[in-house]
């Protein structure tokens, strides 16, 4: 079978329907989750060609393929990553600037995320693991957590110039 567009994501469908259908998953990471041309293998067993024709990054439950009641749907696997949660907006600065000048691709979570062994934060920083940070950010006495985490955006390079 070759995918050449995303049909749909099974967060945009009812309950209902989503229960009626029976799921082939694709677990990728979040390189995979970049790539327009791949081959992959379901849970089924089942080999995918995968040659998107727009440039789109895949995101969780997104529906390559779709049959009456069958679905072949993205599933992203947890990444290692260290996510931060500084205790001041002195020491949010401090860490910021001090990984923003590593180049270290980040994303931000707001106070609703939940994340094991960090309760009661403002908002977090969440990097892909780098033993270099943890050792930054363990010697600086930033609160600071490592764990295995499905994040619904893949880490990326931001292009930029000096």
């Amino acid at each position: 079978m070759i995918v050449e567009a995303v049909v749909g994501n099974l967060a945009d469908l009812t309950e209902q329907e989503r229960s009626d259908l029976h799921l082939e998953r694709i677990a990728l990471s979040g390189s995979e989750l970049r790539r327009r041309v791949q081959r992959v293998v379901t849970d089924h067993g089942t080999e995918v060609g995968i040659r998107l024709t727009t440039r789109r990054e895949l995101q969780d439950g997104d529906i390559l393929h779709r049959d009456g009641h069958n679905a072949v749907v993205v599933s992203t696997l947890p990444t290692d990553v260290l996510v931060v949660a500084p205790a001041t907006i002195e020491q949010m600065g401090f860490v910021a600037h001090a990984l923003g000048n590593r180049h270290l691709p980040a994303q931000f979570l707001g106070p609703a995320a939940e994340v094991a062994g960090l309760p009661d934060h403002d908002g977090v920083m969440v990097l892909q693991y780098d033993h270099t940070a943890e050792a930054f950010l363990r010697d600086a006495g930033v609160r600071f957590a490592r764990v295995d985490r499905q994040m619904e955006v893949p880490f990326r390079h931001a292009e930029h110039t000096h």
